[in-house]
């Protein structure tokens, strides 16, 4: 088993894009969590099935925002700052 520091250190050693693209994911989980409960089955199964999907949509958006971490940070940082410097010239 790893440990958690060393799973955060692993998350964080990924790249910005794969972090967008980790992030990203969380959105059709989170769909697809609610959408489930048109189908027409038992509240058991959907329950459950909003369990697991809303799950794997937290999971993707906190393990996103965890590779994004100070890369992704500094990148937004930098990107209004330009846009501001743009509009004040």
């Amino acid at each position: 088993m790893m440990k958690a520091e060393s799973i955060k250190s692993w998350l964080q050693s990924l790249s910005f894009r794969t972090g967008v693209i980790v992030l990203l994911c969380c959105i059709p989980f989170y769909v697809l969590s609610f959408a489930q409960m048109l189908l027409p089955i038992s509240p058991t199964a959907k329950g459950v099935l909003w369990t697991i999907l809303f799950g794997l949509a937290k999971t993707c958006q906190y393990g996103g925002l965890t590779i994004l971490g100070v890369e992704g940070y500094n990148r937004v940082k930098n990107w209004i700052k330009r846009r501001k410097d743009d509009g004040e010239d």
